[in-house]
């Protein structure tokens, strides 16, 4: 990890200091603006009715993509990384799932349901998810094509190609890659598919970064081999 230095930083009064955090609180609520906007422009893009039925495997048998909204309009689907001949899931979506247990009851408030969805067979998922002790919904697509329509499953075929992950922008090192995928079920229970993100676009999931964010070492990633080379599964820090 990085080592910070009294000397490579400048120490002023607090008069100074407030003047120099004032600067940056005018940018913060630039930002906060733009995001506002940003999140505005989201909410307007154009819907896509969903044509295909996709049925999962979770802890109450197989359901429809209808039957995971529980009664409610809105579903988010978080890509969740872990490939059926996988042992467990991907280190960096676990990050993410930490954090969503405390944030499903608040979503439910909001006509939200949150779940993840992954092509692991759903007992290793069982599995994984008990050894995490994780309660949100997490249901499998194996044998259905969810995850290749919606954009976070590849075939070698795709890869070699390149080009082929984030709306075609950029490749991804793994058949399995990440996302988040917004749905709508109207009152005629049409599905529409309102909104995806991939790459950095789920970045708002990972809580921790925030708090990173906040402190002077940052994300203290520079030199490791990938961003997020440092991040475990919560039951592996600090093992020998």
């Amino acid at each position: 990890m990085t080592e910070l230095h009294l000397k490579d930083h400048q120490v002023v009064s607090r008069p100074k200091w407030l003047e120099d955090r004032r600067r940056l609180l005018a940018k913060e609520k630039e930002l906060t603006r733009l995001s506002d906007d940003v999140s505005a422009e989201r909410r307007k893009l154009p819907w896509v009715r969903l044509e295909k039925e996709y049925v999962f495997e979770g802890p109450e048998g197989s359901q429809t993509l209808a039957d995971l909204f529980d009664g409610r309009s809105q579903l988010i689907v978080y890509h969740f990384m872990f490939g059926p001949d996988w042992e467990e899931g991907c280190p960096s979506c676990s990050m993410a799932a930490d954090h969503f247990d405390s944030s499903v009851v608040h979503l439910q408030e909001r006509d939200v349901t949150l779940i993840a969805v992954s092509r692991a067979p759903f007992p290793k998922i069982g599995a994984f998810k008990k050894r995490m002790g994780w309660h949100f919904k997490w249901v499998s697509s194996y044998g259905n094509a969810f995850n290749h329509d919606f954009r976070v499953s590849f075939t070698k075929e795709e890869m070699a190609k390149g080009k082929y992950y984030n709306f075609d922008t950029s490749d991804f090192p793994s058949e399995e890659a990440p996302g988040v995928s917004v749905f709508y079920k109207a009152e005629t229970g049409d599905i529409f598919h309102t909104y995806s993100s991939h790459a950095r676009g789920g970045e708002p999931l990972l809580g921790v970064y925030f708090h990173l964010d906040l402190v002077p070492k940052g994300r203290d990633e520079a030199g490791l081999p990938w961003p997020m080379a440092w991040v475990r599964h919560h039951d592996k820090y600090n093992q020998s």
